[in-house]
């Protein structure tokens, strides 16, 4: 038995060590840069050596990322809810690479919010969130994949463990759900032109995808304009619980991200990169297990989490 141990070891620590090579050479394009995840694995790549084209939101997230590294990173401004942003973006990255190709895409642009339980949101609300975190991502990559082809690249997209099992309403866990759908499609028709497609599917970590607005006046805003009837079949001591239990979970959210970047980072850099990544010890204790369990013991544990509203049966 430790034979086998040491020996799946050090298979795993070659498979980490086994890197591509001339990542000097090789141009990467991240979404979402302003901040948190994309900003780090920009400066991150920098450092390593790579090419970096980073599209930011913002002007100031763009000029605040170019100070920070080195001439190896260039900027550009992107919106992937606009189409027209998008094609834009894709007609500078082609500039940018030439007939070299782009080595790899990480769609790391993303929202977390609006989020509470489903009766409380709106179509919108629905809709703000999935636009970027999935049709967005799609648009993207759509637009990019001549380019990754030709350099027989990667793909990296950021899911959640939000994609493997839905802890909280609204449209996040269901965009990272089509996530999900969408990266394992396109892995397996794109393995034939030797593109590797790698998820990233982190647990609960501390960055801006939540905004500046604290949790607990979005939920007061979105139990406010509901109907009364509404209101009173979950009642008022429902709500309170439920915003209590939300913002804890947010103040217990992992700062340290390292563990976020190197993933990307390896499935960027590796030979053999990963399908799935899963950083965050919640992530491979808690999410992992109740996304493999059988649905009706999931949903009895998720369920001891939920306050009972006023009308329960």
């Amino acid at each position: 038995m430790a034979a086998l141990t040491d020996l799946s070891f050090m298979y795993r620590w070659f498979k980490n060590c086994n890197l591509v090579r001339n990542l000097s050479d090789k141009y990467v394009f991240i979404t979402g840069c302003d901040s948190g995840f994309g900003y780090q694995l920009a400066k991150q790549l920098v450092d390593r050596g790579m090419r970096v084209l980073a599209a930011c939101l913002t002007e100031e997230g763009a000029r605040k990322l170019q100070q920070d590294t080195s001439y190896r990173l260039q900027t550009t401004l992107l919106d992937v809810t606009k189409s027209e942003s998008v094609q834009a973006a894709a007609h500078w990255v082609r500039d940018q690479v030439g007939e070299q190709g782009l080595w790899a895409l990480v769609n790391n642009a993303g929202v977390g919010v609006p989020s509470g339980p489903n009766e409380w949101l709106t179509k919108e609300d629905f809709v703000k969130v999935i636009n970027v975190n999935l049709v967005g991502l799609i648009d993207v990559t759509l637009h990019m994949l001549p380019m990754v082809k030709k350099a027989r690249g990667r793909v990296v997209n950021m899911s959640s463990s939000g994609g493997r099992v839905a802890v909280i309403g609204g449209g996040y866990c269901v965009s990272k759900f089509g996530v999900e759908a969408f990266s394992d499609s396109i892995r397996r028709e794109l393995h034939y032109f030797g593109v590797k497609v790698s998820i990233i599917e982190p647990g609960n970590y501390r960055t801006s995808i939540l905004g500046q607005q604290s949790m607990e006046s979005r939920l007061r805003k979105m139990w406010d304009r509901m109907p009364q009837e509404t209101r009173d079949s979950y009642g008022e001591e429902y709500f309170q619980i439920y915003s209590d239990k939300l913002t804890n979970m947010m103040k217990l959210a992992e700062p340290r991200i390292r563990d976020v970047i190197n993933s990307m980072e390896h499935a960027i850099v590796s030979r053999s990169p990963r399908i799935r990544y899963n950083p965050g010890l919640d992530a491979k204790l808690l999410y992992l297990p109740l996304a493999k369990l059988p649905t009706p013991v999931t949903d009895f544990i998720l369920s001891r989490y939920l306050p009972r509203p006023a009308d329960s049966v």
